[in-house]
């Protein structure tokens, strides 16, 4: 089995699709890996959450959501706990967000205070922290143990939030291209540095830190991605992505930190290695339609790729010729 300290060019040229999964009711909104478990979780416009193991291929539980609606979603710590925002009934119950049982289709937990979407949330790394951004122009901090909102940042436009994997630092992407930087002890004293992206006056819709910490991604709302110095917040290089009607595309990294993988409006996942000067070493068609969800395994080589109500997984195909386009398997 290839490992994660084997990644090359070749392997990622050679990434083709090892699973489908087509029995969602509604587009798939999200989607998260659990940091140490085999395990993956999506959210839908049908109300449902599904857990997969990634290991066997295999559909584990769904469960179905139909008061609050199932949009953005996270694992906590525990491999059978998730948080999911709402996406129904926010001005009857403000029930934002809400902190759920797998095991036993349990709400564990409501978190009220956003008045509307949540369109960003994470784990903290190494706590039981979490934070959520809204189109209410706020940011909250939570606790999974108390139901009370910990703090709140208020700011302009779309919110988008990250921590690295430290959970020391944490970054915010606000209207007009700056990237703030807090630390999550002690956030309260404000942004300890501030980047500006520039040259874009699109929203930031995703933000992510790379595993050494060194980079971050940034995706906007017209389908631009941005490579950006963690560290001193120089942007190492930009990528335009097709357009895609009415919807946003997901970008991510590799555990290693060598590539960059993103949908496009044209249907395809691009990627990118970016551990010199940063080459595109492979366009894979994603057969499936615009790739709006996209996350890689934490801990195997292979990733999960959502357009529209199908669920692929990609894994390297070894008897594929590098040369050759990747094809379903």
């Amino acid at each position: 089995m290839t490992t994660l300290s084997e990644l090359n060019d070749d392997i990622i040229r050679s990434m083709a699709i090892g699973a489908v999964f087509s029995d969602f009711g509604g587009n798939i909104n999200s989607l998260d890996f659990h940091r140490t478990a085999d395990l993956l979780v999506t959210a839908s416009d049908d109300d449902s959450v599904q857990l997969y193991d990634i290991a066997s291929a295999k559909l584990l539980k769904t469960t179905y959501h139909k008061k609050h609606g199932a949009d953005r979603i996270c694992f906590t710590h525990h491999p059978s706990a998730v948080i999911c925002s709402s996406k129904h009934n926010l001005d009857t119950h403000g029930e934002s967000l809400r902190y759920l049982s797998m095991y036993d289709n349990r709400c564990l937990r409501y978190f009220k205070g956003h008045k509307e979407r949540v369109v960003s949330l994470c784990m903290s790394p190494v706590n039981d922290g979490f934070m959520s951004g809204s189109l209410d122009h706020t940011i909250r901090m939570w606790d999974l143990r108390v139901n009370a909102c910990q703090g709140i940042i208020h700011l302009r436009g779309r919110p988008s939030v990250a921590y690295d994997q430290q959970g020391l630092v944490f970054a915010v992407a606000m209207e007009g291209g700056a990237i703030k930087l807090f630390d999550s002890r002690s956030y309260d004293k404000g942004p300890f540095d501030t980047f500006l992206v520039g040259g874009d006056t699109a929203e930031v819709c995703d933000i992510k830190f790379s595993n050494d910490g060194k980079s971050m991604l940034l995706t906007t709302t017209n389908n631009n991605l941005y490579l950006l110095d963690a560290y001193h917040g120089e942007k190492k290089c930009g990528f335009n992505m097709d357009s895609s009607a009415n919807a946003t595309i997901e970008a991510t990294f590799t555990p290693d930190g060598q590539y960059v993988l993103s949908g496009s409006g044209d249907g395809n996942i691009h990627a990118w290695n970016i551990s010199n000067e940063p080459n595109k070493v492979a366009s894979l068609e994603s057969y499936i339609g615009v790739p709006t969800c996209l996350r890689w395994a934490p801990r195997r080589v292979m990733f999960a790729a959502a357009a529209s109500s199908v669920l692929t997984f990609w894994i390297p195909n070894d008897a594929k010729n590098a040369d050759e386009p990747a094809s379903e398997a």
